[in-house]
């Protein structure tokens, strides 16, 4: 799909509500492009939900009372600028705040 816009329009931003990748860039007409911008909430849970009733109903097959979970909050997202006159994709940057911590930094 990016190949086939490329240069018809300014960006393309897909997004799979999970993890970001790494692999932004601008197409050679001008059209930023990034698979997946990833998911904004929290990480330590289900798509969003506590993992607790998620695995559950997994294991025992049964309905389970999803409620939001609220630990290890990110935001993720993508700046671009566009030149105003072209519209082509001049800077493009993913943005994961804050940045996940390794297990060598802890």
């Amino acid at each position: 799909m990016s190949h086939y816009l490329d240069g018809r329009i300014s960006a393309l931003i897909g997004t799979h509500t999970h993890v970001q990748t790494a692999d932004e860039r601008i197409m050679p007409k001008g059209t930023g492009f990034i698979t997946d911008v990833g998911m904004s909430g929290p990480y330590e849970s289900v798509i969003g939900m506590k993992v607790l009733a998620a695995v559950n109903r997994f294991l025992y097959q049964t309905p389970q009372k999803y409620e939001s979970a609220t630990n290890d909050v990110h935001l993720c997202g993508v700046f671009l600028k566009v030149d105003t006159g072209s519209g082509k994709t001049v800077h493009i940057e993913r943005i994961l705040f804050p940045d996940f911590i390794k297990a060598n930094e802890q």
